[in-house]
């Protein structure tokens, strides 16, 4: 970046990229997550596989596109499982749904995040 003067709507702009996403959703979310004030780590390996976002401790969002079908589908329902059996919580949604219908997504998380999903068990 340096050697670029830029504005700060560019600079936060480049700040949201994430050069490293599996897909362009995935740049999406962050943003509209983030009045969510909790932390959220992205593309993290968890039970062997890569997971989109993990908010907070223990709340898993994935973001499936076109290829989440016959031999990945059931990839991504083994990972699942595993997630789940160590305490994870696991919301799945497609493409469709984030560029579509973006408040369902919002809701699910919200409720999630209210029900206390995304925190470790304290013990």
């Amino acid at each position: 970046m340096s050697g670029y003067p830029l504005r700060p709507a560019a600079r936060e702009l480049c700040e949201l990229m994430m050069p490293f996403a599996d897909s362009g959703l995935e740049t999406i979310v962050i943003p509209r997550l983030r009045w969510l004030r909790l932390p959220m780590r992205r593309q993290i390996w968890i039970a062997g596989h890569r997971v989109d976002l993990l908010i907070g401790e223990r709340l898993v969002l994935q973001i499936d596109g076109g290829t989440h079908v016959d031999a990945q589908r059931m990839i991504d329902n083994e990972h699942d499982a595993a997630l789940r059996l160590m305490g994870y919580h696991v919301i799945r949604v497609g493409r469709r749904q984030i560029l579509d219908d973006w408040a369902t997504v919002q809701d699910l998380v919200m409720r999630a995040v209210a029900q206390g999903l995304h925190r470790a068990p304290r013990g």
